[in-house]
């Protein structure tokens, strides 16, 4: 057995975890139905987003995947791709704070306008490329890695950093409600910019010819992965994933650019920029 697994998620864990997620998937329900009732709604498709984007976070966490990502380093990158790629976006689509401050009233609870300031710092694009970034890099250099398999702690706050640092990623692209709208052609030098750091790290470990992380020297080799062959596995997944996913977010925010009702939009703000600096 693995010396990691000391790591590996309890079967309680799993159970607190799922929930946890059930917890927040019918608040999130309960949010959904007041809103039918008034000028601001989330249509079934969006609404349907949130709880998908939980699906994916229990599989990453609580499911049999939890488990294997100490056997296999390709686990291992499925669950962080859930965790910061695809998870988020889902879960923004579904406008989740707008259906929460509906919870208890029918009336915003939450102020559109100013937005708190640590919202807007934590929202901030640069801010939250950088720390995506790191975080990515970070927990993928060997010292820190086999640090954060060895303690189950270490690995909780490993997991959760992917989470946190995937919505602050995903938050000024989706631009959920109540984020203030972004000249959409700098989100695309966004995304650009934010597969830097993947490719890199994607292609030191797909033509790299050692093991980078022999912790997994020493895994049941499942599927008939070899550790080499489970490196580059991984790595190829990332870099396919993440590239694919940065082009078709990429393309739709293009399409939205281009649309005559994206224009009409881009022109009467900036009439009213101008209007409110002559006041």
């Amino acid at each position: 057995m693995p010396h990691h697994h000391g790591a590996t998620p309890s079967w309680g864990i799993s159970v607190f975890l799922t929930l946890v997620i059930v917890v927040v998937a019918s608040l999130y329900l309960g949010g959904w139905m007041r809103l039918r009732s008034s000028e601001q709604r989330i249509s079934p498709a969006h609404a349907g987003s949130f709880p998908s984007g939980l699906l994916l976070i229990w599989i990453a966490l609580a499911s049999p995947i939890a488990a294997l990502d100490h056997e296999l380093l390709t686990a291992h990158m499925i669950q962080h791709l859930l965790l910061m790629t695809l998870a988020p976006p889902l879960l923004w689509l579904g406008q989740p704070v707008l259906a929460f401050s509906h919870l208890r009233r029918g009336t915003w609870v939450i102020p559109r306008e100013p937005i708190p300031r640590l919202a807007k710092v934590l929202t901030n694009p640069a801010l939250a490329l950088v720390a995506a970034s790191a975080v990515l890099v970070g927990w993928h250099i060997p010292v820190v890695f086999a640090f954060g398999m060895k303690s189950a702690a270490w690995h909780i706050v490993e997991q959760t950093s992917f989470l946190a640092t995937g919505l602050l990623f995903w938050w000024p692209v989706v631009q959920p409600w109540p984020s203030v709208p972004r000249r959409e052609l700098s989100l695309i030098l966004y995304l650009f910019f934010a597969t830097l750091p993947c490719d890199i790290l994607s292609g030191f470990l797909v033509f790299c010819d050692r093991v980078v992380y022999p912790g997994y020297f020493s895994s049941k080799h499942l599927f008939g992965f070899s550790p080499l062959g489970d490196q580059q596995c991984a790595a190829a997944l990332m870099w396919t994933c993440i590239t694919v996913i940065y082009l078709v977010a990429g393309a739709m925010i293009t399409v939205r650019l281009l649309s005559p009702e994206s224009q009409r939009h881009s022109a009467a703000a900036s009439l009213i920029q101008q209007r409110a600096e002559a006041l």
